[in-house]
């Protein structure tokens, strides 16, 4: 199986690290034709209105919402969570997502960049270091949406079919928890 991990800003490199040593090939995605050789996608972490204008920019947008409503699997962690969002509060004037996930996600619901912090979750059945910076939350999900963690009393892990996002960044503390997860339970 190769990755794909969306390359326009954020921490991809981070991304494409975590995949490899899971065992997998990844690649940086930047062009279009980039999609046509990978069988799943990461959105990674970083600023999210950044990220669709790049990806409208380079071709990208409408080639991965397309690709997302045909069953692709797709894990967005931090700006992720919030590109995979149908809804977004607090969102930049026009700000659209590729959406997906039947959620309601608040934009840097936990804090500014000095607010930023880790804290042990549960995840599933296991426990993981959540690290959030600028994280948003989930005000609100659907009833086909599956919840898979929590923290201050918010979804931060949810999983919807074929996609998969989290409010914090696994691929910044060596456990691979999150990211075998989506290999072997959703692309599978």
């Amino acid at each position: 199986m190769k990755i794909g991990v969306l390359a326009l800003q954020g921490d991809f490199r981070e991304h494409i690290k975590a995949s490899e040593l899971a065992g997998y090939s990844a690649v940086a995605v930047r062009r279009p034709t980039e999609l046509d050789g990978i069988d799943a996608l990461i959105l990674p972490g970083g600023e999210s209105t950044t990220i669709a204008l790049l990806a409208k920019t380079y071709q990208l947008f409408q080639p991965i919402r397309k690709r997302i409503s045909e069953g692709f699997p797709v894990y967005g962690s931090c700006a992720g969570m919030i590109l995979l969002a149908d809804h977004i509060i607090d969102g930049a004037q026009g700000q659209e997502t590729f959406g997906g996930i039947d959620m309601t996600v608040r934009r840097n619901a936990f804090g500014r960049q000095v607010e930023s912090f880790e804290g042990e979750i549960d995840f599933l059945d296991k426990k993981v270091n959540g690290v959030f910076i600028r994280a948003p939350w989930v005000e609100e999900v659907g009833s086909s949406v599956q919840v898979l963690a929590s923290s201050a009393g918010h979804p931060v892990a949810v999983r919807q079919g074929h996609l998969l996002a989290t409010s914090f960044h696994p691929e910044l503390t060596g456990d691979l928890t999150v990211h075998q997860y989506f290999f072997e339970e959703i692309c599978g």
